[in-house]
């Protein structure tokens, strides 16, 4: 048995028909040239075949707590499709988009994996999803790197919900933790109180005067990207190459995130001027922050920077300028603080936009506009039981008044960009594909790199 967290309750409590609370991951690989045509049925066989699943795949929710489903049924999890003919990247898309757009079953462990054949290039692919409760993007990145090795050679075949781990992870352990160190906890929250009272304090300041690199839950406008959505989801991913967005950043003394933010702005800028739907006042990103400082793989330790995009320059360099002005804002009022005190002057602070997400009371009040997320991949080329993987693209969330997420993650050499979008609150939102190689076209133009 193991409890919810409050961030993990959040995520359920969140959850409605035409807002699912799922998180995903797109993997792609290319078939061995030496493998024979039941390459991937073979697989599919391999995976019924495996021995039953461990936590979290194995917890379904009881109450407040996780429980061991002791009438796991692997059918209810595992999907083997093949794409009608000719399977292009298109028809990928758009089943991952249908897929995503529906519900987990709350009775059961909340997870699918979906093994996709019929993919041109000789190519398969995975697509798993798991609820936003019982697993973060850093987590779910570790996991799926467990199930993959560095070696071509390699051909055991061990399906994510079958990984070992460790018996008890460190958040178990001090979930699990006696009455003494509880009351440490406590102590060391208490001693937490004047600093957080300190930041909490600045950050008024800031906003009160009008601090042009402080980013308050107050000022992002109103735009189509704040819509109520609907449950139908587009999904659309592209790779873009990772020395170049380096080399930018290098060049104008920036952070990679900075270029990527940078990329996402030029983007959202043309996007939303097409539609002549472009704010007066510039957009706000939502930026999830890692608090992981163990090799856990499971839960939810996140907070959340707020970041201007500069939507509303035309001139690239100054969009570049805002951004890493107001991130670097936020770096430094977290770096004066420990993780305890993060957490608690982010639940203050964000607390007011946390309950207009619940409940939609005060629908003009936009924290933010668009979620940003980078999270990080392996470092060189991966392999799943010889298979080369060719391509991993996250699959995130939208919401009531956040119709668009931007997530990413690196892969050796590339980002990987993963966009999830209510499909009737913006059209067409596949041309953001097309619209970040333009801004990253842009930013190597002003960079001086072309």
């Amino acid at each position: 048995m193991r409890a919810l967290g409050p961030i993990d309750q959040a995520f359920l409590w969140l959850e409605r028909r035409q807002q699912p609370m799922h998180v995903g991951g797109l993997m792609l690989f290319k078939i061995p040239e030496d493998a024979d045509e039941n390459f991937v049925r073979e697989v599919a066989e391999q995976f019924k075949a495996t021995t039953p699943p461990v936590r979290p795949f194995n917890q379904r929710l009881d109450g407040m707590f996780w429980n061991e489903d002791d009438e796991f049924d692997l059918e209810h999890h595992f999907r083997h499709i093949a794409l009608p003919d000719p399977g292009r990247i298109r028809e990928l898309l758009t089943y991952v988009s249908q897929e995503h757009s529906a519900l987990l079953d709350r009775a059961k462990p909340l997870w699918e994996c979906h093994l996709i054949e019929g993919i041109e290039g000789n190519r398969f692919a995975l697509y798993f999803k798991m609820h936003h409760a019982v697993i973060d993007g850093i987590a779910g990145m570790r996991i799926a790197q467990k199930s993959l090795s560095s070696d071509p050679t390699t051909k055991a075949v061990t399906p994510l919900w079958a990984i070992k781990r460790d018996k008890r992870s460190k958040e178990e352990a001090k979930a699990l933790a006696n009455f003494a160190e509880t009351i440490n906890r406590l102590r060391h929250q208490a001693t937490s109180v004047p600093k957080v009272a300190k930041e909490l304090y600045q950050a008024i300041k800031a906003s009160y005067d009008k601090d042009p690199d402080y980013v308050s839950v107050f000022q992002a406008p109103r735009s189509i990207l704040n819509q109520r959505v609907s449950g139908s989801r587009r999904f659309a991913a592209q790779s873009y190459s990772l020395p170049r967005i380096k080399a930018i950043g290098k060049k104008l003394g920036v952070t990679i995130n900075d270029v990527v933010m940078a990329m996402c702005a030029g983007a959202l800028r043309t996007y939303l001027l097409d539609l002549n739907a472009l704010p007066a006042k510039p957009l706000i990103a939502m930026v999830p922050m890692s608090l992981r400082r163990d090799d856990s793989d499971s839960g939810n330790q996140i907070t959340m920077i707020l970041a201007n995009l500069g939507t509303h320059l035309a001139d690239p360099l100054a969009r570049v300028d805002v951004i890493h002005r107001s991130v670097q804002n936020a770096k430094d009022r977290f770096c004066r603080m420990t993780q305890s005190e993060i957490m608690a002057y982010s639940a203050l602070v964000y607390s007011i936009a946390g309950l207009n997400l619940l409940t939609g009371i005060a629908p003009k009040l936009q924290a933010f506009n668009v979620v940003i997320s980078n999270v990080p991949g392996p470092k060189e080329p991966m392999y799943w039981n010889g298979a080369l993987l060719d391509g991993f693209y996250p699959v995130s969330i939208v919401l009531d008044g956040m119709a668009l997420n931007i997530t990413l993650t690196s892969y050796v050499d590339r980002l990987e960009f993963g966009l999830i979008a209510c499909r009737k609150a913006l059209p067409s939102m596949q041309r953001l594909l097309a619209y970040l190689e333009d801004s990253l076209n842009e930013l190597e133009h002003v960079a001086g790199l072309s």
